[in-house]
């Protein structure tokens, strides 16, 4: 027996397309928040590892 086709997937909704503002400015913070990230995690790593050697 054939299921009926269903319109959604899933319990999210699908969002309305964004303005191109807010998508220019969702991908600039980003990739501030990643390139923050990576260089607390490089900062943090050379911390313990100066902290191992002196």
């Amino acid at each position: 027996m054939l299921m009926a086709r269903q319109g959604r997937h899933g319990a999210t909704r699908r969002q309305p397309k964004k303005a191109s503002v807010d998508r220019w400015l969702d991908r600039w913070l980003d990739r501030v928040v990643t390139v923050a990230v990576v260089t607390a995690l490089v900062v943090g790593l050379s911390a313990v590892l100066a902290h191992w050697l002196l």
